[in-house]
């Protein structure tokens, strides 16, 4: 079981077809902090690692589409059986993914009673206006452009981690 628990630190999507069933028994009674939600697989690593340095990466689960991100948040699909009472802490979301985007999983995140109070960070390489105007009108909590030099991406999302796993406070 503790390496089931361990290994669920770096589950992601590209390979969580051998995971998700045995991650599902025992994610039970696990509380999820983050749910990364990130199509980019060297975006995806490199936030794991900014946040595992800041020592907040604890219970991150990746997925990479918006279908995963909703099938994990309402138990359906590849999740189905997961216990939804445990709700992340916070959604670190992509805008531009495959599937269904961001918008459109931000759009039924904060539509839904039940998840409508989770907090969606919008961490995208997108700086249209257009963008930023419709993820706040959609709900989004934070909109955040993702720096594009390493030093400036580890210290943001450390950052980032920092303030919503530590500082904020959700509803009960």
């Amino acid at each position: 079981m503790q390496k089931l628990l361990r290994v669920q630190h770096f589950i992601s999507a590209f390979r969580h077809d051998y995971f998700t069933k045995k991650l599902n028994m025992t994610m039970e009674n696990i509380e999820i902090e983050i749910l990364l939600v990130e199509d980019n697989m060297n975006d995806a690593e490199l936030t794991i690692r900014a946040l595992k340095k800041n020592k907040v990466a604890n219970n991150l689960i990746h997925v990479k589409d918006g279908a995963s991100a909703l099938d994990f948040l309402f138990g359906k699909g590849a999740f189905g059986g997961r216990n939804i009472n445990n709700k992340p802490k916070v959604i670190l979301l992509d805008l531009k993914m495959p599937k269904v985007d961001g918008m459109e999983v931000l759009k039924q995140i904060k539509a839904d009673e039940f998840t409508k109070n989770i907090p969606v960070v919008v961490l995208t390489s997108s700086r249209e206006n257009p963008d930023i105007e419709r993820s706040y009108a959609l709900g989004a909590n934070s909109y955040i452009v993702k720096p594009v030099d390493f030093d400036g991406f580890m210290r943001a999302v450390g950052e980032i981690g920092y303030y919503w796993m530590l500082f904020n406070q959700n509803p009960l």
